[in-house]
């Protein structure tokens, strides 16, 4: 029996309806974020605090926090023994600092899930984590291989792509606050400099700011991000945000 024409027409336009509401609610849901944190150097719960509470003015994010392995260097962390750990995030925040964990097992653990597609930022110590691990899967994730840092200082910093969504906002006379300029040792094949800034002790530049591709995954990265000054300040905690939208694809190339 054929449906009278209004109610054909009313028909039509609850399908629209509804599949609207479907694709409106499907566009707001929150990303998924997990933020892995902890070991030596650093004021973690006050850059977790910093980083979650600016990520809220951006977009909705639906964060889980894990923070293990204590204060030390060396720590393979409960997380990451589960061969499943980053399935369901969107993207992983890595901020921890274990610079002195060596075992290919438990790196290849990590950088597997990477590799597969999930995609990351990186923040400060996380590439001086693993360094003293003699493979080299952790530091092709991150995009780059670092070491050492020189000392504290107000750094310069100059957008080598300023155009880019992430550095595009960044005043072009931003000097940091007091941090650590790390040294870049070499980078991957993938990574692309977004901004740099020059060493104090031999006038070398230095990434500070980049994007990588690792595997099917988009990585976000920064070597800033050492003291509570640098997490507080605006530009910097923005573009971190930035970062990450562009890791899960909302930001644009």
């Amino acid at each position: 029996m054929s449906l009278p024409f209004p109610s054909l027409v009313w028909g039509l336009m609850l399908l629209l309806i509804v599949g609207c509401t479907s694709q409106s609610m499907s566009a707001k849901r929150p990303i998924r974020a997990l933020l892995v944190t902890g070991g030596c150097c650093h004021n973690y719960p006050f850059q977790t605090a910093c980083l979650t509470n600016a990520m809220s003015r951006h977009a909705p994010v639906q964060w889980t926090l894990v923070q293990e392995g204590g204060t030390g260097t060396r720590a393979e962390i409960p997380l990451y023994t589960n061969p499943q750990w980053a399935r369901g995030y969107d993207v992983v925040v890595h901020n921890e600092c274990f610079a002195d964990t060596k075992s290919p097992k438990y790196i290849r653990q990590i950088t597997s899930a990477h590799h597969a597609g999930v995609p990351a930022v990186v923040i400060h110590c996380a590439m001086h984590t693993y360094r003293a691990t003699e493979i080299h899967d952790w530091r092709e994730f991150l995009g780059v291989t670092s070491r050492r840092h020189d000392h504290m200082s107000r750094y310069p910093v100059k957008k080598v792509q300023p155009n880019h969504p992430i550095v595009r906002p960044i005043p072009d006379n931003w000097v940091t606050p007091k941090d650590e300029l790390y040294i870049i040792e070499k980078a991957s094949p993938n990574m692309v400099p977004l901004a740099t800034s020059t060493s104090e002790r031999d006038a070398q530049s230095q990434p500070v700011i980049w994007v990588n591709q690792y595997g099917k995954a988009r990585v976000f990265g920064t070597t800033y991000g050492h003291s509570d000054d640098t997490f507080a300040d605006p530009v910097f905690i923005d573009y971190v945000c930035r970062g990450l939208l562009w890791s899960v694809g909302s930001l644009g190339n």
